[in-house]
């Protein structure tokens, strides 16, 4: 059976495997294809920024006469696939886009660990932002990583490199992190499929950061699995977490499934364009027989941001330099002068008190979290899944003056705030719950719009499910016109 190479490499993981297990096509020469499409589309997305062919090609051949041996293997056998570069791969650490971390010995992550044993073959590492830390991928180490909807624009971050991978067929699955975003803002921007599981689900250990080594579980941080399907997602992420996730139960049902549709937030800006295609997308369920039901605030949204403030900025102040966090805790009683004034500069005084929290302050933060989990327990009582924006606006010209300095602008010439790519995410991050973004449609610009499912805690199974029916039954992955 003659299959062509674009075509082959635009399946998903499931078809892909079906051909590798009916030994349509071997694990060594579906390798080779992969790293053909990498080479073609480098100059022009930097997607994989680092890559081990021979030891891949060793362990794809390997594969191959494991199967024509008859022998059992995994579920993702001779599958080839990237990691995203902040979980360590060995003979390809985490780098995080630093180059000192590039140079060390490493062991595979525990998520990459099972991944391996269920038989990919991982072969590169896909681009992020300097420590995981923005929603873009760009960094001194390998350079800027563009869209592949528009070259010009970012794909995201921080698993920006991951999800330009996905998106132009060069990887069919991915491994990404989610603190602030970073799984769903990508798939989003780069118009895939992202989970970001419940907190704790999959192991952290060997993520990059914290610091190389440290067994810590970040507050907040996930590890979880991006594809271009829903069914894809359900695969990978029953295999790096450990647990059964059922990752071969059929879909959802339709008909029987009830939405909150949250778009109306006082204090979250939305894109007017992106607003329009959640409207379609959600009149789209509606007319497959899904209950679809608007609602106002899931709960009092300034509450639980200004905890998940206090949360993240606790947790990714460890990474900030010693000298910055001595100079931000000297100006502690500043920064709260003028969070209480208001005004311009009220945001990063904010942002200085949560980097320089104390115990007792994460510790309140953190019973506000807890509270706020309780409520929400009853808006689960009456649907299934929220369906909510991830992004305030859709992909972004690429912009690397500091944070400061940023905005994003609307395409009803309105600016925000750059820190408002902070806000859809928060009420998932926040309180530990799942989210599955699936593709929603095309903006009137050309350029992809994501949703997020957001589930009870623990309710991974249940936003899969869902995503995976309406993956395939109402819309699912288009590929960029340049793919």
């Amino acid at each position: 059976m003659f299959i062509d190479d674009d075509d082959l490499l635009k399946r998903d993981a499931t078809e892909q495997l079906a051909l590798l297990a009916g030994k349509k096509i071997s694990a060594a020469e579906l390798l080779k294809i992969a790293l053909a499409r990498h080479e073609a589309t480098h100059a022009r997305l930097n997607a994989v920024v680092a890559v081990d062919p021979e030891r891949a090609l060793e362990h794809a051949k390997a594969i191959d006469e494991q199967r024509a041996r008859g022998e059992t293997l995994g579920p993702l056998a001779g599958l080839p696939m990237t990691v995203k570069d902040t979980l360590d791969v060995v003979a390809l650490p985490a780098s995080s886009g630093l180059k000192h971390l590039r140079q060390r010995q490493a062991q595979d992550a525990s998520a990459v660990r099972l991944a391996k044993h269920a038989g990919v073959v991982v072969w590169g590492k896909t681009n992020v932002p300097v420590l995981a830390g923005d929603w873009q991928s760009f960094n001194s180490l390998y350079g800027t990583t563009n869209n592949p909807w528009d070259t010009a624009r970012t794909p995201g971050g921080s698993s920006g490199g991951a999800a330009a991978a996905l998106a132009a067929g060069v990887t069919p699955l991915e491994i990404g992190s989610d603190i602030g975003g970073s799984l769903r803002v990508p798939a989003s921007f780069s118009g895939v499929c992202s989970h970001k599981p419940t907190w704790g689900l999959v192991n952290q250990h060997g993520h990059v950061p914290p610091s190389p080594g440290s067994w810590s579980e970040r507050d907040l941080n996930v590890l979880g699995p991006m594809a271009r399907s829903a069914r894809d997602l359900r695969l990978l992420l029953s295999v790096i977490s450990g647990a059964p996730v059922a990752a071969r139960a059929p879909a959802a049902d339709l008909k029987t499934a009830k939405i909150a549709l949250w778009l109306d937030e006082p204090s979250f800006p939305l894109d007017p364009q992106a607003r329009a295609v959640l409207e379609a997308f959600a009149a789209e369920l509606t007319a497959a027989g899904v209950e679809v039901t608007p609602i106002a605030s899931p709960l009092h949204m300034p509450t639980l941001t200004a905890a998940y403030r206090t949360l993240l900025g606790a947790t990714i102040g460890e990474d900030m330099p010693d000298k910055a966090i001595r100079a931000m805790t000297r100006m502690r009683g500043l920064a709260r002068w003028q969070v209480e004034r208001g005004g311009d500069a009220a945001a990063n005084a904010a942002m200085t008190l949560a980097y320089t929290a104390t115990h007792r302050e994460w510790l309140a933060a953190d019973a506000v979290r807890n509270r706020l989990r309780q409520e929400i327990a009853g808006l689960f009582g009456r649907f299934d899944v929220i369906l909510a924006p991830i992004a305030p606006v859709t992909a972004f010209p690429h912009d690397h003056r500091p944070f400061g300095k940023r905005d994003l602008k609307m395409s009803d010439g309105r600016a925000i705030a750059y820190g408002s790519m902070l806000n859809w995410i928060s009420l998932a991050t926040a309180l530990h719950l799942p989210a599955t973004a699936i593709p929603a449609g095309l903006a009137a610009d050309g350029l992809p719009v994501g949703a997020q499912l957001i589930g009870p805690l623990s309710g991974d199974a249940k936003t899969l499910a869902l995503a995976q029916a309406i993956d395939e039954h109402i819309r699912g992955f288009v590929s960029p016109p340049a793919a």
